[in-house]
């Protein structure tokens, strides 16, 4: 049967499970938009582009789906730049719609062209660089070929972002429907078989190892290895380190967590490492700057290393592995659970030192002035133990501050460290998973993404924003207070009343000066059903006193 290019469009989508598409329209991206109206395909209007691709990746980082992102040619689709190199950074599979102009007029100056004709923007070279693939589709005759090549990428082990740019023309031209059955849209389990992958090799580097480390990173959330890691741990009693995407890997809460290894973390899991262990076991995890305190040659020093990643291009990345193993961390690690229950190896000798006074070093990144922040995530790890989804753009605080339970999912905004992006990926991902979802950023970053918060009242989408409030940009302000010698630039600015701010957004506020503020304030907000912004105030000079060296 033939059907339009836009309708094809969106079967495509359907097929691929795309619940959600974030976007903005504009005159060439129509057609498409005309034939999501009867879609199952629910469209969510941003209130910028940005937005809208932040919001496709927190859907994409939350639900482990595809998500999507729609906007019209020219300026909608340079919009998107930012929040498509953090998904793509982020290794998230997201596809992109945009318009495009008519192909006929192209090179002739047509309105908001972007095909690189003429002089016109060349979209193409725009986002090559931050997409796995990207094409402008000119004709339909090789169409079936992209969408298997979109396919291959959005369903792999190593995804992110691509991009079909289709011109106003093409998507109003008839298709035959029946090209759909030949593109790929369902992912294709291939099983490792264990004893294709060097587990006893693992087991006997574990066997001979006195004081062995885990150190996890982001993809054992994505390979789904988190329970399989708990019971190695727990069956040898080795402890576990996180990189900062990893948090949540295993409870920070547990015995046998050391915590976030990196930079701006507190210094016990660093410590660890140097002083005691002598074998690292790294699953999924790239060891990058702020994880391995800017590659620092002691956390690696005298210590045989395992490597366990699913990405070529991560595996030996930054240093040479005793054991570098391309393969499934969930089934890597299961083929050693069997083996070392065979074996029944004796567990090892690891007991958790608990500091009631700060060490030297952790005294250096924190002090007593940070007791409101301290308090507000104790007070929310008590309230939410599990099923609370965070995204952070503030990072370093809830590193140091919130224990995530295994019952809790923290993401941090590390794929590029863009300020704007908790809000709408906050946004894109509860609409996905309806769990209690907060984001949390400067104000800084706020007032590059508040006017989101208007598309989570459009849509009646709960979400609490926990805003810090300093009127600075606390880490350029830190940063010229420790290598600029305090001349201060272009940091302070001022603040609107974030009370008359949410008033007008018809949203509910709080304001948290003083410790006493936070009586209540957890059993007095409704973060199932609300959209809350809590303002909490902080010195524009309280900042951790680590140093980025930048």
């Amino acid at each position: 049967m033939k059907i339009k290019v836009s309708d094809l469009i969106v079967r495509y989508l359907e097929r691929l499970g795309v619940e959600y598409i974030f976007g903005m329209p504009g005159a060439h991206i129509l057609p498409v938009y005309d034939s999501l109206y009867n879609s199952d395909i629910q469209s969510v209007l941003a209130k910028h582009e940005q937005g809208a691709a932040f919001m496709a990746g927190g859907c994409a980082r939350a639900s482990n789906r595809i998500s999507a992102c729609i906007t019209t040619a020219g300026p909608g689709a340079t919009n998107l730049v930012t929040g498509i190199a953090n998904a793509y950074a982020d290794k998230l599979p997201v596809i992109i719609i945009t318009g495009e102009a008519p192909t006929y007029i192209f090179g002739k100056g047509g309105l908001q062209e972007s095909s690189g004709e003429g002089g016109s923007i060349d979209q193409d070279a725009l986002f090559k660089g931050i997409t796995r693939y990207n094409k402008v589709i000119e004709r339909t005759d090789y169409l079936e070929n992209v969408l298997n090549q979109v396919s291959k990428i959005l369903l792999s082990d190593s995804s992110g972002p691509v991009l079909l740019s289709f011109p106003y023309n093409v998507q109003k031209e008839m298709i035959d429907d029946s090209i759909l059955d030949a593109v790929i849209t369902k992912r294709h389990i291939t099983a490792i078989r264990n004893n294709s992958l060097p587990v006893e090799d693992f087991t006997q580097f574990i066997t001979q190892a006195d004081k062995p480390v885990i150190i996890a990173g982001h993809g054992c959330i994505k390979a789904d290895a988190q329970l399989e890691i708990d019971q190695l741990s727990e069956l040898l009693n080795i402890p576990v380190t996180t990189s900062l995407k990893g948090k949540g890997v295993i409870s920070e809460q547990s015995e046998r967590s050391l915590g976030s290894l990196g930079v701006t973390s507190y210094s016990e899991a660093r410590n660890y490492i140097i002083e005691k262990s002598d074998l690292l076991i790294f699953l999924g995890a790239s060891f990058n700057e702020r994880t391995s305190y800017l590659w620092d040659k002691n956390l690696l020093e005298n210590k045989k290393i395992i490597q366990v990643d699913t990405s070529p291009e991560q595996l030996e990345k930054v240093f040479k592995a005793d054991l570098p193993i391309l393969g499934d961390i969930k089934q890597v690690i299961a083929g050693v659970l069997d083996s070392l229950n065979v074996q029944r190896i004796q567990k090892k000798s690891y007991t958790k030192v608990k500091h009631d006074i700060p060490t030297e070093s952790d005294a250096a990144l924190f002090n007593d002035r940070f007791s409101l922040i301290k308090k507000f995530f104790d007070e929310l790890e008590s309230h939410f133990s599990e099923d609370m989804m965070i995204f952070d753009d503030n990072i370093i605080f809830a590193q140091n501050f919130f224990n995530v339970s295994n019952g809790n999912r923290y993401y941090s905004n590390s794929g590029i460290s863009s300020l704007g992006h908790a809000i709408p990926a906050a946004i894109g991902a509860r609409f996905a998973i309806k769990h209690p979802t907060l984001a949390v950023l400067g104000d800084g970053g706020f007032q590059m993404c508040c006017m989101e918060l208007m598309t989570a009242v459009n849509y009646k989408i709960p979400l609490t924003v926990i805003m810090f409030n300093n009127s600075t940009m606390g880490l350029i302000r830190k940063n010229q207070f420790q290598q600029y010698e305090k001349r201060f630039i272009d940091c302070d600015f001022v603040n609107p009343d974030y009370k008359l701010l949410a008033d007008s957004f018809g949203i509910e506020y709080k304001k948290v000066e003083l410790t006493s503020d936070l009586d209540g304030l957890f059993e007095n907000i409704d973060y199932q059903n609300s959209i809350n912004l809590i303002e909490i105030i902080i010195d524009k000079d309280l900042f951790p006193t680590y140093s980025s060296r930048r």
